[in-house]
């Protein structure tokens, strides 16, 4: 069964009398995510590591599962996966791929990218609002569209069918990835503009301005409790680091997802804004601070017995330092 109904609240997770109901489905007819059947659910991936060969599912997963490095006695995996890669039910004689890839949401699609201008090879992204803020989610490595930009599309509507378009993917790893995001900044544009020489051809629909969710573990946490709201679900997970900006930021991500911002804080335009963020970024609060900072700085970092620049994918260097990377990361998320 691919429908899952969440009721999902507005603001820290408490739910109000009227909360919304929302028809969340899996984006295709693959169920097993749900039924506990990793290896039927998710693609896996090609791996060499220290001379041995293999093929694990657990590479197609949310999250730290690729590019093993040697830590000590231990493996840290240093690559982060922002989605889930849904292997397909269904080959032809060919071996091509026939599943359909369905809406996991209501909502509109707001980009059909152009085929062969990205890593995610053919890719749709749909906007979608309950009232907790804008959240997309996005398709990739389509073989065919069906459906158009600027189209509402019902939760569980074909939009597109599987394929194996973009880097690195071949016929035999044929899936649908798929992501539930956040956005950081309308100014994408600009900003990619002062860091990379190629066009971006996506505006602000370009992966890189669009952060994950942990949609793995959203899917089973609102099976198990289907009052949890989104934000409550971002909340919960675990604080990894912290930067405090200047008061002057722009701050999109407050305005798009008011419930970041703790309660409390200096009133008025504050000297700076403390944002506590997991491992990859996903900012998780705000809190407006008195105290004065000249820039960007790391104020909070958790300890741990692996490489930090492993931790984070590189936003913060094994010194406990912002890495160039992470500045820009934060100069983006914060409107800097």
């Amino acid at each position: 069964m691919r429908t899952l109904l969440l009721a999902l609240a507005l603001g820290l997770g408490v739910c109000p009398a009227h909360a919304q109901t929302l028809d969340l489905r899996l984006p295709t007819d693959n169920d097993s995510l749900l039924k506990g059947g990793g290896p039927a659910y998710f693609q896996f991936v090609d791996r060499n590591f220290e001379g041995q060969v293999s093929y694990p599912w657990e590479g197609g997963q949310f999250g730290f599962w690729r590019d093993p490095r040697r830590v000590g006695e231990g493996i840290a995996y240093a690559r982060f996966h922002e989605g889930m890669d849904v292997k397909p039910l269904q080959r032809d004689a060919r071996g091509e791929p026939l599943d359909e890839v369905h809406a996991i949401l209501a909502g509109e699609v707001v980009h059909v990218a152009p085929p062969g201008k990205s890593n995610y090879g053919s890719y749709i992204v749909i906007r979608h609002d309950w009232g907790e803020g804008p959240f997309y989610s996005l398709y990739a490595h389509l073989k065919e569209y069906r459906a158009d930009a600027g189209q509402k599309v019902a939760a569980g509507q074909v939009i597109a069918r599987m394929g194996y378009t973009g880097s690195g993917i071949d016929q035999r790893r044929a899936h649908v990835h798929v992501e539930l995001n956040i956005m950081l900044s309308t100014e994408f544009d600009l900003w990619h503009s002062t860091g990379f020489r190629s066009p971006n051809h996506h505006g602000i629909y370009n992966g890189m301005n669009l952060l994950g969710l942990d949609i793995q573990d959203l899917y089973l946490a609102h099976a198990k409790n289907p009052a949890l709201s989104v934000a409550a679900s971002v909340k919960q997970s675990e604080a990894r680091f912290e930067v405090t900006v200047p008061g002057t930021a722009k701050m999109e991500i407050l305005r798009r997802y008011p419930w970041l911002r703790e309660a409390g804080g200096s009133p008025g335009r504050p000297a700076s804004w403390k944002i506590r963020c997991n491992r990859w970024g996903l900012p998780l609060s705000v809190t407006a601070s008195s105290e004065p900072t000249g820039g960007a700085d790391l104020t909070w970092l958790a300890k741990s017995s692996t490489p930090h620049y492993y931790q984070t994918r590189g936003l913060i260097s094994n010194s406990g330092k912002l890495t160039v990377e992470g500045l820009r990361f934060v100069q983006l998320m914060a409107g800097l």
